[in-house]
């Protein structure tokens, strides 16, 4: 009776040990935001809608983000080795092998990518192969040559609430989808720069290079992020300007913005990992309430 108990219990833990280094190597937590993003997308986009088409594009969305997410870890085996923040994936670890990542990625990647373009249409499909061809083979190697790396990675970052618009308005690509995807894309610096700072020095070891100064954490780093901040609140008026967006969602968007001004600024005036951690935060606040506005402000 307890031999048996024991084995149940170890296969059990076999199999939750197993599902958390799947949960790691598709980085379903870091998903949730990119796959938000596509649903509000869809939101906007659609006339109407229906659940069976809502749970469509965040499975298909999980799917193509995991598998980008899971490649960029089989690429960076050997990188993640050197760093504190990914040195426990089960890669480098070898707690999986990396056939069965390979095996297991593609078919994700495959399956996601047949799922949305046969559901919805060959836009949203060819728009989601873009988003992962660029972040996992372009974006992924690029991050140890040169800090452009943050502009190209920034592209597969904004294109989920494109896919998700042209997923619900039949395969068409409107201004409005555009102005969505520029709010996006300009967000990416401030956040992914806000990240790099947090984590330098893990980086470093591995040799990524992602702040815009080849020196790091400077006042000129500090100072890209304020820019580029004001260049986002500027961009939150454009869909007021062609009329998408009401005066009520504009003034939600401008606050919002100089809500993530503020820990910018601070950085550029102190340069502390403090203050990056605020504007990292900040980036992860004014995200989802900028989507939000787009979608119950919509005219």
């Amino acid at each position: 009776m307890t031999k048996t108990k024991n084995i149940q219990l170890s296969l059990r833990d076999l199999v939750i040990n197993k599902v958390k280094d799947y949960y790691m190597l598709f980085k379903i937590g870091l998903s949730n935001l990119v796959v938000f993003s596509a649903v509000i997308g869809y939101f906007v986009g659609s006339s109407h809608w229906d659940l069976l088409s809502v749970f469509v594009i965040a499975l298909s969305g999980y799917m193509i983000t995991g598998a980008s997410n899971a490649i960029n870890q089989i690429i960076e085996k050997d990188i993640d080795r050197l760093m504190d923040r990914t040195s426990n994936r089960p890669l480098p670890t070898e707690r999986m092998q990396m056939l069965e990542a390979i095996l297991v990625t593609g078919l994700v990647a495959v399956g996601g990518l047949v799922l949305i373009t046969l559901y919805f249409n060959s836009t949203a499909g060819l728009l989601s192969a873009i988003s992962l061809i660029s972040y996992a083979f372009i974006y992924t190697p690029l991050k140890r040559i040169n800090t452009i790396a943050v502009f190209v990675g920034a592209i597969p970052g904004a294109l989920p609430p494109i896919i998700g618009y042209v997923a619900a308005n039949h395969g068409q690509i409107n201004q409005f989808a555009i102005l969505i995807f520029m709010i996006q894309f300009i967000w990416q610096f401030p956040h992914f720069w806000a990240i790099a700072w947090v984590k330098f020095e893990d980086y470093k070891k591995a040799g990524i290079m992602l702040l815009p100064s080849k020196e790091g954490k400077n006042q000129y780093s500090a100072l890209m992020n304020v820019i580029y901040v004001i260049a986002l609140i500027f961009a939150g008026f454009l869909p007021y300007v062609f009329g998408y967006v009401g005066i009520k969602g504009t003034i939600v968007l401008t606050i919002s913005g100089l809500f993530f001004l503020a820990p910018a600024v601070r950085l550029y005036l102190t340069q502390e990992d403090k203050d990056a951690k605020k504007l990292m935060f900040a980036s992860f606040f004014y995200l989802p309430i900028s989507l939000f506005v787009v979608l119950f402000d919509k005219i």
